[in-house]
C-alpha cells in the first residue's frame, strides 16, 4: 500500500510534468496552501514569475498579463487544495498538548507574536505589513511600526488589498465578502 508521502511525491511530479514547471514549483504551491488551510495560497517562485498568489476565484502571478502562466498556476493549485481536503493534517502529540505540524514560516525574525504561530497569509508594502492566522482569529496588522491585533471572528481571510493613498488602508476578502480592518475588533496594540 501507498503511504501519503509517496502520494503525494507522485502528485507533484505528475503536476510538474503535465504543466511543465519544476517539482519544486508544485512543492512551493503546495506548502503555500498549507499555510493557508488549504483555501488559499501566496508564495514566490521562478516558475511562476516570482511572488503569486492563488484562492478560489483569484489567481495572481508574477506577470499580471500572461494568462496561460494565471491558468496554470490555478489548475495546479486547485488540485493541490482538493488533495489538502481529503488528506487533512493530522495531529501530532508532545509532552504537553496536541499541535499540527506543517511547513509554516518559522518564527525566528518574524515581527509578529510569537504565541500566534505561522500566519497563513503575510505580507507587506510600503510601511505597512500584514499576516493572518485563520487558526486563531488573529490579524496583525503593523502599520509604520504600530503593531496591532484584531480579532477577525469567523472570517477566513483569502485575500487583501491596500489602498495606494497617503492613508493607506488594508481591505480584506474572506468567505463573507470584503472585510475592512475598522470592522473588526481591536484586542491589542504595540
Amino acid at each position: 500500500m501507498m503511504t501519503n508521502t509517496q502520494k503525494e511525491a507522485e502528485l507533484i511530479a505528475r503536476l510538474a510534468r503535465q504543466h511543465g514547471v519544476a517539482d519544486g514549483a508544485v512543492m512551493a504551491v503546495l506548502e503555500a496552501l498549507r499555510r493557508g488551510g488549504g483555501t488559499m495560497a501566496q508564495f514566490s517562485h521562478v516558475d511562476f514569475g516570482g511572488m503569486s498568489q492563488w484562492s478560489s476565484g483569484m489567481t495572481m502571478v508574477g506577470d499580471m498579463f500572461d494568462d496561460s502562466l494565471k491558468a496554470k498556476l490555478n489548475t495546479i493549485a486547485a488540485e493541490l487544495s482538493a488533495y489538502l481536503r481529503e488528506h487533512p493534517a493530522k495531529p501530532q502529540r508532545d509532552d504537553t498538548n496536541v499541535s499540527y505540524r506543517s511547513a509554516g514560516m518559522a518564527h525566528a525574525g518574524s515581527w509578529w507574536p510569537e504565541e500566534l504561530g505561522s500566519p497563513s497569509a503575510a505580507g507587506s508594502q510600503n510601511n505597512m505589513r500584514y499576516a493572518a492566522f485563520p487558526e486563531r482569529s488573529r490579524l496583525v496588522i503593523d502599520d509604520h511600526g504600530k503593531t496591532e491585533i484584531y480579532d477577525t471572528g469567523d472570517h477566513r481571510i483569502s485575500g487583501v488589498s491596500q489602498s495606494q493613498s497617503t492613508a493607506s488602508t488594508l481591505t480584506f476578502v474572506s468567505q463573507h465578502g470584503v472585510v475592512r480592518v475598522s470592522d473588526l475588533k481591536r484586542v491589542s496594540a504595540t
